[in-house]
């Protein structure tokens, strides 16, 4: 990013070229500082050269603007670039342009459009017979009491009869050799009721995301990723207005619908944290079926996992990226336990039974265990989370709002022999569960 000044009277107008992520919204924010305390009331923000804009540029906009009108002062993006333009729209946030949202008239308007281009959606084709998720009924939030050796649950029916469908997108397999190519690359649009984890980067196309691609997971109108670019800083990207979060994604797991389940879940004191493997045992006892998907809130004890270093879509590479000596340049490892307590959101899908769309998507969850599956974690700065029966978009979008964004990983499972350092684990949280009905 480029950052240059000029002066027309008392007001500064601050020219910026480049990405506004979360890698540079802090020098943003700190060049912004410092010209007010310099003196400057009278801010232009001229974005007519930025490529890309994330939630977490749009947090400090948003920021600045407020503080600069609470001491009656201004702040106003000027020339925003088509990219800048519709994402702030879709947001709701004219006001960013020196404009008021638009009152509406005697005749409502017709709905705005869910996202900024018309990318490929999360949906089952019409030929295949896979169902759709069952009608869900709201139920009482009463809750049933489970123990476990390690844990208390405390399980409530979430939304009554509720399921899951599941979409595989792409070809995990090109990861190895990194033999993405643009035909393997889609845009795929994350709403509010679904779920997803995979490999994908922020950005309007392939060749503008070639670089950056890493390990991404949606939830709940929200989607976090870790750039592969040398930033190693996660960006992400928040439902606002009628913006929902895109990914260019080159493969991922999908699901939509509804959770029929909410489990609180406890550690026991003077035992074992509860590990992820814990959880998804307890998820399918809950649950009664094959297929699980699941989204975890919860405070962690420390999680095990690796994240790519380097794009997979630069074109071909033989030793990528698991050959040794070479998997060290292409993935990062917890070599023990990171995160420890952080608040972590986790998301994926668990399977007793890979059906042949799912198996690709799929790896054991540890020795002794039948289950398989595939799960990312996005952590986050600590904080307590609410006692009882909790809304998943609620709870996720307050995350990402009030908390700072630390990580985004690949969870696994270290069971090597004498040095494996073992699985994620978890103190106290929230686990939502639905039954996948159909994968395709």
């Amino acid at each position: 990013m480029e950052i240059t000044e000029q002066r027309s009277g008392d007001i500064l107008t601050l020219h910026v070229n480049g990405r506004l992520d979360s890698y540079w919204a802090e020098p943003l924010a700190r060049r912004l500082e410092e010209v007010i305390r310099e003196g400057a009331h009278r801010l232009h923000l001229d974005l007519s050269e930025v490529v890309y804009l994330s939630s977490a540029g749009v947090r400090i906009l948003i920021k600045f603007h407020r503080q600069l009108r609470n001491i009656q002062g201004s702040f106003t993006v000027i020339q925003p670039s088509p990219q800048v333009k519709s994402v702030l729209e879709l947001a709701g946030l004219q006001m960013l342009f020196g404009e008021e949202p638009a009152v509406a008239q005697s005749e409502p308007a017709s709905p705005p459009p869910t996202t900024v281009t018309t990318p490929a959606t999360i949906t089952t084709p019409a030929s295949s017979p896979t169902p759709a998720p069952r009608p869900a009924t709201p139920a009482a939030p009463t809750a049933t009491t489970l123990e476990q050796e390690n844990a208390t649950f405390e399980v409530f029916t979430h939304t009554l009869g509720a399921t899951l469908t599941c979409q595989t997108i792409g070809q995990p397999e090109l990861l190895v050799g990194s033999r993405f190519t643009p035909s393997d690359s889609r845009s795929v649009p994350f709403p509010e009721q679904t779920f997803a984890v995979g490999l994908g980067a922020f950005g309007g196309n392939f060749s503008e995301c070639k670089d950056r691609f890493g390990e991404f997971l949606a939830v709940a109108g929200a989607a976090a990723y870790l750039p592969t670019d040398g930033s190693n800083v996660p960006d992400y990207l928040l439902t606002t207005g009628t913006f929902v979060p895109s990914v260019e994604v080159l493969y991922a797991l999908a699901c939509r619908g509804q959770f029929a389940h909410l489990a609180r879940f406890e550690n026991k004191k003077e035992t074992r944290p509860v590990t992820l493997l814990d959880l998804l045992t307890t998820s399918f006892d809950i649950a009664r079926t094959e297929t699980i998907g699941v989204v975890i809130v919860a405070e962690s004890a420390g999680l095990m996992g690796a994240a790519l270093r380097r794009s997979p879509a630069l074109g071909p590479s033989t030793d990528a990226p698991f050959t040794h000596p070479r998997i060290r340049q292409w993935l990062s490892f917890t070599a023990e336990r990171a995160y420890s307590r952080s608040l972590t959101l986790v998301a994926g899908v668990a399977t007793r039974n890979a059906t042949p769309a799912l198996a690709p998507f799929v790896r054991p969850l540890g020795k002794g265990t039948d289950l398989a599956g595939h799960f990312h974690a996005a952590a986050f700065s600590y904080r307590p989370l609410q006692k009882g029966a909790l809304d998943p978009k609620t709870t996720i979008t307050t995350m990402f709002e009030a908390e700072t964004l630390q990580g985004v990983l690949h969870l696994f499972n270290d069971d090597r022999e004498a040095i494996g350092a073992g699985q994620s684990e978890f103190v106290r949280g929230a686990c939502w569960i639905g039954p996948v009905v159909a994968v395709a």
